[in-house]
């Protein structure tokens, strides 16, 4: 299997929604995204799969040196062994890929955030950083860009969390700041217990209005230059706002499920915006 064939496989595997948006991308900047995301595949999974944090703080630690060795012109992994060609064409520096796996050893090194400033903080790394990544790879002109771009990839993320209570909480991770719990009433413990409540539903709703305002903050930063060039970003921001939606319709029931779109709608929503404009 070569370098480029992994990274797609991987990318493809992951069933992800940016995948559906990188398929209207012309091949050179195809190849660049599915390669960057595979990377960024590569080391979330070591703290999602990995269940001994030392050994995936190692593995991490092997991820660093391994950036090192590719910027150096020894990459030894299909995955930086398909990004290293195609990171100077498109602005991948080191310190971003640096930042993405800080951001996972964030993971390994915390599992409570005590509120929003230091949530922003990991999804700066975990996101925002990959979205201004991203907007590299789509053709960015304007400097701009690069603000919507980290805006919007911190939406996504804010809403991954919302999604993702259930789950996350069987892992003993609660991305939910510690201040806006207590600011609602809703006790650690009754996420762990998969526990709803009327308090529980008004603290999503709080999360969900400010995830909206972060779409709205970044679509209002997309200077017109660059719109055509974002419309990948686009067609995420549109499966990633429908999912939201659908789970706002679902009243927040997340702790015993993960809510998703089907691969055929996350395939509309991309054409969508691809052929007609529209998020």
């Amino acid at each position: 299997m070569t370098p480029e064939q992994y990274v797609q496989q991987k990318a493809a595997a992951s069933g992800s929604s940016f995948y559906y948006a990188f398929l209207f991308l012309p091949k050179p900047r195809r190849a660049a995204i599915t390669a960057f995301y595979a990377f960024c595949r590569e080391v979330d999974d070591v703290v999602d799969e990995v269940s001994d944090a030392g050994v995936a703080q190692t593995k991490l630690a092997w991820w660093q040196a391994e950036v090192a060795r590719a910027y150096a012109g020894e990459s030894t992994h299909p995955v930086t062994q398909a990004l290293m060609p195609l990171a100077a064409d498109y602005g991948i520096e080191a310190r971003h890929l640096l930042a993405v796996i800080e951001g996972c050893q964030m993971d390994l090194q915390q599992t409570r955030y005590l509120d929003y400033p230091a949530l922003q903080r990991y999804c700066h790394l975990v996101a925002g950083v990959v979205g201004e990544v991203a907007a590299r790879i789509f053709g960015q002109t304007q400097a701009q860009t690069t603000e919507y771009a980290h805006t919007l990839g911190q939406a996504f993320q804010l809403t991954n969390i919302i999604r993702d209570v259930g789950e996350d909480a069987l892992r003993g991770r609660i991305y939910l700041p510690m201040s806006e719990l207590q600011q609602f009433d809703v006790k650690a413990h009754e996420l762990l217990k998969r526990q709803y409540s009327e308090r529980f539903t008004a603290l999503m709703k709080f999360q969900a209005e400010r995830a909206h305002r972060l779409y709205d903050q970044a679509l209002a930063l997309l200077p017109e230059g660059d719109r055509r060039a974002q419309k990948p970003g686009l067609m995420m921001a549109s499966i990633y706002r429908t999912l939201l939606r659908e789970i706002e319709r679902d009243n927040f029931q997340v702790l015993h499920q993960r809510i998703s779109l089907t691969p055929l709608r996350k395939l509309w929503l991309a054409w969508r915006v691809q052929a007609l404009g529209r998020l």
